[in-house]
C-alpha cells in the first residue's frame, strides 16, 4: 500500500430488523458464532489487512458495544498510527442530535482525518458477517487511481430492494447507482443477479472531505453514501468497483468462495451460524492465519458428562463454546455461546443458545434462538407448538423461536 489508511467503522446502527436480540444492544454487539461479537469480523478483517488506525462510530444502546471493545480490543502502542478508538456523535452538524445518516457520521469527524494528500479513508459497516483482505481492495484502488472504490459482490434479483446496486464495465468502472430498488437493473451476463454493494468504501481523502462538505449543505439530502455521496461522484470522480469475489484470504485453499453475509433480519442472522456447521463450512473460522479475534474470556473448557441415570453428554454437528457444559444433554446442529449448561435428557437441534443459558432437564428445543442469560424449567418445549410459541415469544416470519429472559417468565 502506498498510502497510510485510517478506517471509519459505522457501528451506530440500530438494528430493528434483529429485535428482540437488539433490544439492550446495538446490532454490532450481538453475538455470533459462539465466541465473537458482529462487530469482531470487521475488525478482524482491518487488522489482519495491516490497517491499525481505526475509529468506531457509536449510537445507538452502546454500552455492552463499547464494553466489548474495552474488553477485546483496546490495546496501548508506542506508535500514534495503532489505534482503535471508540467515538460518540460529535454533534458538529447544524441539527443537535444524533448521526443524520452514515455520510453524516464521518462528516461529524472529518477532524479525525489528517493529511489529505497521504491518506485513503476506509468506510466500513460493522453489521456484516464476511472474511475480506482490505488490503488487496486498497492495491486496486491505488491500481487503478480511484477516488471512491465500493467493494461489490453478486446476490439474487430478488434482493435487489435490499442493497444498493451498482453497474459497472468489465474493468469495474462504475457508470449508475440504483439505491434499494426493486427494478435495479441486473447484471448483463448473469440476468437473475444484480451487483450488490458491500457497504465497504475506499476514499481518497481530499475527495471524501470535498464530497461531504458539499453534501452537508443538501437540506433535502439523506446524508447516506448509497443514496447521495456516491452517485453525486458520477461523472465527477474516478468511480470503481472492486470484485469481493477476487479477494483472497492467506491460508484458505484456492477453491475456497467468497462469503458475505448481512445478518440484518433474523433469518439471515439464524442461517449465518447454519453456515458454520457443515464439514467444510460456507464460512471458515479455522484458518490459523487469518483469525477471527475477540475479546478472552477466563472461561474453562467444555465439558462432557454423565448425568445421574448414566445418560452422556453428547453434541454432533455443532460448535460448543469454553464453559458449556453437557450434563446428560444431547445437542444436534447448533451453536452454544459461553458458559451454556444442558442438563439431562434435554434436546437441542439446530439452535443457537448465546452466553450464560441454563436449560433444565426434559427440555425439547429445535429451530430457536436464546438470548443471554436465558433459564428454561424443566420440561419446557420450545418450537414444536407454534401457536404456543408464537403467544410465549417472538417468532420469525419462517418460525424461528427468539426467546428472551422476559419472554421466559412470562405466564
Amino acid at each position: 500500500m502506498e498510502h497510510e489508511v485510517v478506517a471509519f467503522v459505522l457501528a451506530g446502527g440500530s438494528g430493528n430488523r434483529l429485535l428482540p436480540l437488539t433490544k439492550e444492544r446495538a446490532k454490532p454487539a450481538v453475538p455470533f458464532g459462539g465466541k465473537y461479537r458482529i462487530i469482531d469480523f470487521v475488525l478482524s478483517n482491518l487488522i489482519n489487512s495491516g490497517i491499525y488506525s481505526i475509529y468506531v462510530l457509536t449510537q445507538y444502546m452502546s454500552q455492552s458495544l463499547l464494553r466489548h471493545l474495552r474488553d477485546g480490543w483496546q490495546f496501548g502502542s508506542l506508535l500514534s498510527h495503532q489505534f482503535i478508538i471508540p467515538v460518540s456523535a460529535q454533534l458538529r452538524s447544524m441539527h443537535q442530535g444524533g448521526y443524520r445518516g452514515t455520510a453524516d457520521a464521518i462528516f461529524q469527524n472529518l477532524n479525525l482525518i489528517d493529511d489529505l494528500d497521504k491518506q485513503l479513508i476506509a468506510v466500513l459497516g460493522a453489521d456484516h458477517i464476511y472474511r475480506m483482505n482490505i488490503r488487496h481492495m486498497v492495491e486496486f484502488h491505488e491500481r487503478m487511481h480511484a477516488d471512491v472504490t465500493v467493494a461489490a459482490i453478486p446476490v439474487s434479483a430478488q434482493l435487489s430492494a435490499e442493497f444498493g446496486v451498482l453497474e459497472a464495465d468489465m474493468d469495474g468502472v462504475v457508470r449508475g447507482f440504483h439505491e434499494k430498488k426493486v427494478d435495479a437493473p441486473t447484471i448483463p451476463s448473469t440476468p437473475n443477479k444484480v451487483y450488490a454493494s458491500m457497504g465497504n468504501y475506499v476514499f481518497s481523502a481530499r475527495t471524501l472531505l470535498d464530497a461531504l462538505r458539499a453534501d452537508a449543505l443538501q437540506e433535502d439530502s439523506k446524508h447516506d453514501f448509497g443514496y447521495d455521496i456516491l452517485p453525486s461522484l458520477l461523472g465527477r470522480g474516478a468511480v470503481y468497483a472492486y470484485d469481493y469475489q477476487t479477494n483472497v484470504i492467506p491460508g484458505d485453499a484456492a477453491t475456497s468462495l467468497a462469503y458475505w453475509r448481512d445478518v440484518g433480519t433474523l433469518e439471515a442472522y439464524y442461517l449465518a451460524h447454519m453456515d458454520l456447521l457443515g464439514l467444510m463450512p460456507s464460512l471458515n473460522l479455522y484458518n490459523q492465519q487469518w483469525p477471527i479475534r475477540t475479546a478472552s474470556y477466563p472461561d474453562p473448557s467444555a465439558k462432557f458428562t454423565y448425568d445421574e441415570e448414566g445418560n452422556p453428554g453428547q453434541a454432533t454437528g455443532s460448535i460448543v463454546s469454553g464453559g458449556c457444559i453437557l450434563s446428560g444433554g444431547v445437542v444436534r446442529g447448533s451453536v452454544l455461546g459461553r458458559n451454556v449448561v444442558i442438563r439431562s435428557q434435554s434436546t437441542i437441534e439446530d439452535s443457537i443458545i448465546l452466553d450464560h443459558c441454563t436449560i433444565g432437564r426434559n427440555c425439547h428445543i429445535r429451530r430457536a434462538i436464546l438470548d443471554e442469560n436465558v433459564a428454561v424449567p424443566d420440561g419446557t418445549r420450545i418450537g414444536y407448538d407454534p401457536d404456543h410459541d408464537r403467544i410465549h415469544h417472538h417468532v420469525s416470519d419462517t418460525g424461528i423461536v427468539v426467546v428472551t429472559s422476559g419472554s421466559m417468565k412470562e405466564p
